[in-house]
C-alpha cells in the first residue's frame, strides 16, 4: 500500500465519520448535536484521525 492510498482511506474514513454524524442528528432532530460532534471528535482522535474544525469553535 502506497502513502497515497494512506490518505485516500483516511479521507474516506472522515467522509463516512461526518455521514455517521449528520445521520444521527437526522434522527435527533439536532437535539444531542453538541454531544454527537463531542463523540465524533473523541472516536477520530482515538482512531488517529484528529482534524482541526475550522467550522466549530473550540471547546474549553
Amino acid at each position: 500500500m502506497g502513502i497515497f492510498d494512506k490518505f485516500r482511506h483516511h479521507d474516506k474514513a472522515k467522509d463516512m465519520s461526518d455521514t455517521a454524524e449528520q445521520k444521527v442528528n437526522e434522527k435527533t432532530g439536532g437535539k444531542y448535536e453538541s454531544q454527537v460532534d463531542d463523540a465524533q471528535q473523541r472516536a477520530e482522535g482515538a482512531l488517529g484521525m484528529d482534524r482541526e474544525r475550522p467550522d466549530r469553535p473550540e471547546q474549553q
